[in-house]
């Protein structure tokens, strides 16, 4: 049977070290770290996301000061939110909720948004100092993929790595930062021809395709460590991108769906957001050293 790789556990660590974090140095920054979460419109998931977002941040300490526009909000109003979150002290870490409604193009937004206030780690600066191997906030989703490996003591140093998916979000950040831990990795996506001879291949199998069910058992080489970034819902459950009933007896090692990486990408947000209060502070961030990837 695999191993389950819990990130509801892992991430209620993170949480923990991470109030430890703000509760000592509270006094020193004179105020909370602050994040603020916009989101323009009324998608149901978004709503969920966004509150799950906002609880986490006051388990830890960390002040919300988020904001939701209307759906028909235009784009230089949003712009001008941003641009207001950029110069508010107040605030350390800015995330623009996607997906966005209809009309509005994520581009121009993201490229608006404080590269030291991008607490997703989507700003090109950012993406391009993760290229670079030099310091900045991390994509969320790969960095919690990178804690929950870590944590686990799977190796990454040497291993055949495949990252099925292609997104700035996920699949590309995901296979920059498995090289920069030296694995040698391998991108496919949706439409990659034969598929399954390439993941076969993997020692490390990171899937982020963004379809239900798109790898099942003939896709995985036994003993293979499987991470399922996806999360759909699906006859009235939720499934990942991976068949797990099929994976997991012949996988070392798995995430499951829920609980897997979506816990920790919200740990690793709330990560980006503190770190980036200890820096604006002239704070030590060498508690958090190992999350940083």
């Amino acid at each position: 049977m695999a191993h389950v790789l819990d990130g509801r556990r892992l991430a209620a660590e993170i949480e923990r070290r991470l109030a430890a974090v703000i509760a000592e140095a509270l006094d020193a920054a004179g105020r909370a770290p602050g994040l603020a979460v916009l989101r323009v419109g009324d998608d149901p998931a978004s709503g969920v996301y966004v509150a799950n977002k906002e609880k986490a941040c006051a388990r830890v300490g960390i002040a919300s000061l988020g904001e939701h526009l209307a759906a028909a909000t235009p784009a230089e109003e949003v712009l001008a939110v941003i641009r207001r979150l950029n110069d508010d002290p107040a605030v350390d870490g800015i995330l623009l909720q996607l997906p966005l409604p209809a009309g509005l193009v994520e581009g121009p937004l993201l490229a608006a948004i404080d590269p030291g206030k991008d607490a997703d780690g989507l700003h090109t600066l950012n993406l391009g100092r993760l290229l670079k191997g030099e310091s900045g906030p991390r994509s969320c989703t790969p960095a919690g993929v990178m804690a929950l490996l870590r944590t686990a003591g799977i190796p990454i140093s040497g291993a055949r790595a495949v990252v099925v998916g292609r997104s700035i979000l996920v699949g590309k950040p995901m296979a920059l930062m498995l090289q920069a831990a030296d694995a040698t990795v391998t991108m496919a996506h949706s439409r990659t021809r034969q598929l399954a001879e390439v993941t076969r291949t993997a020692e490390l199998l990171v899937v982020a395709a963004g379809r239900p069910h798109l790898i099942g058992a003939e896709h995985v080489t036994p003993g293979t460590v499987v991470v399922d970034v996806g999360i759909h819902r699906r006859n009235g459950g939720l499934c990942g991108d991976v068949d797990h009933a099929r994976v997991e007896p012949i996988a070392a090692a798995i995430t499951p769906v829920p609980g897997g990486v979506g816990p920790m990408t919200v740990a690793m947000l709330l990560v980006n957001t503190v770190v980036a209060w200890c820096r604006r502070h002239g704070l030590a961030t060498t508690a958090l050293a190992d999350l940083l990837s």
